[in-house]
């Protein structure tokens, strides 16, 4: 049987390999590094995670990215796998340690029997005689590929920015004055409730703080200018750039937290940090990514309270994003319209996120492998988190006129609506206040029921 050939070894390549080779398929997965590197890699480990060490929310009933956790689990999923396997304490989401996470993942690659990896460069579309082919390569597309897509689908790309938040040595954060708390105390996957660092300034340091952020020198990107930020990762600076307050309704919200120490007093702002390595050596500054120069950065963080002697295992950083008019070229089986032996896969969709990214490679897999197989697989329901992210990226939304396609999270404004429930199981009246919150686990079961029937008739039509 020919292969499935998979280009990209990051989270969308190394999941949709996984998928196929799980599905009985032989499987290619192609990764140029290390014979050529990029900009954000620092190693050539499978399924490097680039920015946060963060998947976000595991709350599968009330937030969307959670209820995408359990969606990918019930797929099984190799990503989320590895993640359960390497989180580290991050309060109400699923955080990993970055290093063995990727080695784990990189693991399991090399030792399945389906599945053989080339280090290579594919400069250029996929040979010919490639019949089936996954193009996972993400936001960081290798020029040559990246000018043969643009060539070959007549579409000019869409492209933004992506900025990376600096990690900072534990040992040198000053904890009299920084505390250890999880907003609202609220447990996490790793069952720690306390598992941020917190800086808190008053309203004098933030404000001064806020026009450092504007004042300082920024990394000019001259062929990039025109290039637009993703809403859902914009540097710092440029959200201080927005107004006085916009990191204090942001990054830097202070609800939910207060030190220890002094109760009754309330922060006017507050940094967070989040364990980034099993060891707890090392945080990052959640929210924190940049483009400010290094030594800008060294010079203002140290104006934080308790981080005046930070010592930075990374400093921030800044890299360019591609991704493809999905809506025009792509079909709901993320196949190139103009040549369906290619399909799409991740962030180069048009979808945002680490978890986002891996699903799109899940469900590529999952296709290509039934096409192999001569059999077909309809999407999942939209009514699900993993059809919803289908829907987004395959929705037609040039075509229907309502402006132009931009990268998403997966959220809850994706899936179909639902009436906000006005009792709960008891039968009791809900407070208006809490509807929405059950409105958002009525939608969430919904998912996971259709969801569970989907993967009934996939095994169902695998057993025929």
């Amino acid at each position: 049987m020919d292969p499935i050939h998979i280009i990209g070894g990051g989270l969308a390549g190394s999941e949709a390999a996984w998928q196929a080779a799980e599905a009985g398929i032989p499987v290619v997965l192609h990764e140029m590094r290390p014979v050529r590197r990029t900009d954000a890699h620092q190693t050539e480990g499978l399924a490097e995670l680039v920015c946060s060490n963060s998947f976000r929310s595991d709350d599968a009933l009330h937030n969307a990215v959670g209820l995408l956790h359990a969606e990918m689990r019930a797929c099984g999923s190799l990503i989320m796998s590895a993640g359960d396997a390497n989180q580290v304490p991050a309060g109400g989401a699923l955080a990993v340690d970055r290093e063995d996470f990727s080695a784990a993942v990189t693991a399991r690659l090399e030792a399945h029997p389906k599945v053989e990896i080339r280090r290579e460069e594919i400069a250029g579309l996929p040979p010919e005689h490639w019949s089936s082919v996954v193009i996972a390569t993400g936001p960081l597309t290798s020029p040559a590929l990246a000018q043969a897509i643009l060539e070959r689908t007549g579409e000019d790309a869409l492209s933004f920015f992506d900025a990376i938040a600096p990690i900072v040595h534990a040992a040198s954060i000053d904890m009299d004055k920084a505390w250890r708390q999880s907003r609202y105390d609220k447990p996490g996957p790793a069952g720690d409730a306390a598992a941020y660092i917190n800086c808190a300034m008053d309203k004098a340091q933030y404000e001064a703080f806020v026009q450092a952020l504007i004042d300082g020198p920024k990394s000019e990107f001259k062929d990039w200018e025109n290039v637009p930020y993703f809403e859902g990762c914009l540097p710092v600076e440029v959200m201080a750039e927005r107004g006085l307050d916009t990191l204090r309704y942001g990054p830097m919200k202070p609800v939910g937290l207060a030190d220890p120490r002094q109760p009754e007093r309330r922060p006017w702002a507050v940094v967070q940090l989040r364990q980034d390595n099993a060891l707890g050596t090392l945080f990052n500054m959640v929210g924190f990514q940049t483009k400010l120069k290094h030594a800008a950065q060294v010079e203002i963080f140290r104006t934080i309270p308790g981080l005046e002697r930070a010592e930075f295992a990374r400093l921030g950083g800044l890299h360019r994003n591609t991704f493809i008019n999905s809506p025009r070229l792509l079909d709901r089986q993320l196949r190139l319209k103009a040549e369906p032996r290619m399909r799409f896969a991740g962030q180069v969709t048009g979808v945002e996120g680490y978890v986002e990214s891996a699903a799109m490679g899940l469900l590529a897999g999952r296709f290509a492998a039934a096409e192999r197989l001569g059999r077909g697989l309809e999407p999942p329901p939209e009514t699900t988190a993993l059809g919803a992210l289908i829907g987004h990226v395959t929705g037609g939304h040039l075509l229907e006129g309502k402006g132009s396609f931009q990268p998403m999270n997966i959220n809850y404004g994706l899936l179909p609506p639902m009436d906000a429930p006005r009792h709960d199981e008891t039968g009791k009246k809900l407070p208006a206040a809490e509807r929405g919150r059950a409105k958002k686990k009525a939608m969430s079961l919904r998912a996971l029921a259709d969801l569970d029937a989907w993967l009934g008739a996939e095994r169902l039509a695998a057993a025929e």
